[in-house]
């Protein structure tokens, strides 16, 4: 950047805006030739926390991901009679015009300005599962000199992330944000993780960087906001060379010193059918049909048994063989895992569930998890885990845990995710990010169609359970969002009884694969392309299911295996 021009600068989400030539569409005060227009907000790009921003009942909290640029954002959450509101005090200029615009994602988002000595302005969008920009002006008093600026979700609805602000017009004389320089070229280049097809790289934060840009061979691998990133795609048995920079408006610093990973040779990998049947085993009495493993039908190929226990160890899990099911001991429990296995089926340990819950947010957790999982595939012939988690994860250290398991158990590891639908409506979701992070080693996630309401779709509207569509708009987020098809499923309640909201008639699941795989039988939503490697479909559960006379397996199962 040119550090003599006497051009007007200020900050602007984290970037800097000359008034000149800028493409933000500046909007002019009053008079004429005047001192170029600059952004009155401060802390616009929620770079320095909640510096200058006041949100309701604590409402409002200063995040690192999702961001739209720079490293923070801001993410607010209604709750009860609380709508939300996070309000900033900016100083203007009397009778001139600015134009207010913030860039908002998640929930039902507003912005506005009160105070304005004129008409108070305001406008808003209902949902946005990416970045989406709201604009509006107004037009100050004959001696109005302060305005408040705001944001706000809805009661009731999810909560909203904001970045990069601007209040855009003459100068009020407010507070200045100084000039950003080029940050120091990052220290401390290393490698963590590898695998097959990647390589998990971390390095020193830099006073002053807004975000880093990770190099593979020279070329620009990924950007990241925080300091460590997991390079993925790559070919295996191959050694590459990585260097990371540093960025903020200002600028991109020097790259790194390289340094070198090799990833591994790949395992034989999961023995999973391209297209699959996941069906979860219900380890207790709750009025199902009372199963023994050797009951399940035949049409599941993914077996979940439903569900580990936690101890007191955090992260720790066991397993605890219900009487309730029948079995005369745990070695005939074992030889029915063994059984299945030998038919060419998956049996694997589900962890979490409605009731249960496993915190895994450290290191040490992260640890416990992996070893006692470990324990339990050992002791019991498990051949993977599922991640059924329910009250929330943290994605770095489940991905650690995730990865720590995979390293002990081999690349035949089947590893499963069943989360609920507001768990997957975008990217910066923490299962989300989890599901990416291990994508190299994941199975396949069953997304829960099921239970939820109401959620928006891959478009951006809203659908209602019980139809093509919902299934279909709302895989359309994880299929578009990185997920490969093959890691896709389906999942919906076997019969009526089997949730307590969200059944569909085998019909409608089978005409949703269609749509997905084939391009046919779809609703009114109707995809931009066809997935033909889609994984299949789940179920809760395959107690419901022989409760109803098999008749889900019945019907959904062949219709799954005779995928493209």
């Amino acid at each position: 950047m040119d550090r003599t021009t006497t051009r007007s600068r200020r900050w602007i989400g984290g970037a800097l805006a000359l008034a000149v030539g800028s493409g933000l569409g500046l909007v002019g005060g009053t008079g004429t030739a005047q001192a170029a227009d600059v952004n009155v907000a401060r802390n616009a790009g929620f770079e320095s926390g909640l510096s200058n921003w006041s949100c309701t009942a604590g409402s409002g909290a200063a995040v690192s991901s999702p961001v739209r640029t720079g490293a923070g954002a801001l993410k607010a959450t209604p709750a009860g009679q609380d709508n939300a509101r996070c309000s900033q005090v900016v100083t203007v200029k009397p009778n001139s015009t600015y134009t207010l615009s913030a860039w908002v994602q998640g929930g039902y988002a507003y912005l506005g300005a009160t105070g304005t000595g004129t008409t108070d302005v305001s406008t808003w969008t209902p949902d946005s599962p990416s970045w989406k920009q709201l604009t509006t002006s107004f037009t100050t008093g004959a001696s109005t000199t302060q305005v408040t600026v705001y944001t706000h979700g809805w009661y009731g609805q999810a909560a909203y992330h904001v970045d990069d602000v601007s209040v855009f017009g003459p100068d009020g004389g407010g507070p200045v944000d100084p000039d950003p320089v080029v940050p120091a070229t990052p220290a401390g280049l290393a490698t963590g993780s590898i695998t097959s097809s990647s390589v998990g790289l971390s390095w020193n934060a830099v006073s002053g960087a807004t975000g880093y840009k990770v190099y593979r061979d020279g070329s620009l691998a990924q950007t990241v906001s925080g300091t460590s990133a997991t390079v993925t795609g790559l070919a295996a048995n191959t050694t590459y060379q990585f260097q990371v920079s540093a960025t903020n408006a200002a600028g991109e610093s020097a790259k790194s010193t390289a340094v070198s990973g090799r990833t591994t040779n790949p395992g034989p990998g999961p023995s999973v059918p391209k297209h699959a049947l996941t069906g979860y085993w219900q380890n207790f009495n709750n009025g199902a049909t009372v199963q023994k493993l050797r009951d399940v039908q035949a049409q599941y190929d993914i077996i979940a048994v439903s569900f580990a226990d936690s101890t007191a160890t955090p992260g720790q899990i066991v397993f605890n063989l219900d009487p309730a099911v029948g079995y005369a001991s745990v070695a005939d429990f074992k030889a029915d895992v063994a059984a299945k296995k030998a038919a060419g089926k998956s049996v694997i340990i589900s962890v979490g569930g409605e009731k249960g819950n496993v915190t895994i947010n450290s290191d040490a957790s992260a640890t416990a998890f992996a070893d006692s999982a470990y324990a339990l595939m050992q002791e019991y012939g498990f051949s993977g885990v599922d991640i059924d988690l329910e009250h929330g994860i943290n994605s770095t250290y489940l991905t650690k845990a995730l990865r720590q398991l995979s390293a002990k158990a081999g690349s035949s590891m089947v590893l499963t995710m069943a989360p609920q639908t507001i768990d997957m409506q975008n990217t910066g979701t923490e299962y989300f990010k989890t599901a990416l992070a291990v994508k190299d080693i994941l199975t396949v996630v069953n997304m829960q169609y099921y239970n939820s309401g109401s959620m928006l779709g891959c478009d951006g509207k809203v659908y209602s359970q019980g139809s093509v569509d919902f299934l279909t708009a709302l895989a359309c987020i994880q299929l578009q969002g990185g997920l490969d098809a093959s890691q896709v499923g389906l999942g919906v309640p076997a019969s009526t009884r089997g949730a307590g909201s969200g059944y569909v008639d085998p019909s409608i699941v089978k005409n949703a694969l269609d749509c997905l795989a084939r391009g046919t039988n779809c609703g009114t939503f109707k995809p931009s392309q066809t997935w033909p490697s889609l994984r299949g479909a789940m179920t809760w559960s395959t107690n419901w299911d022989a409760t109803a006379g098999n008749a889900w397996s019945n019907a959904v199962g062949p219709h799954v295996h005779n995928l493209p």
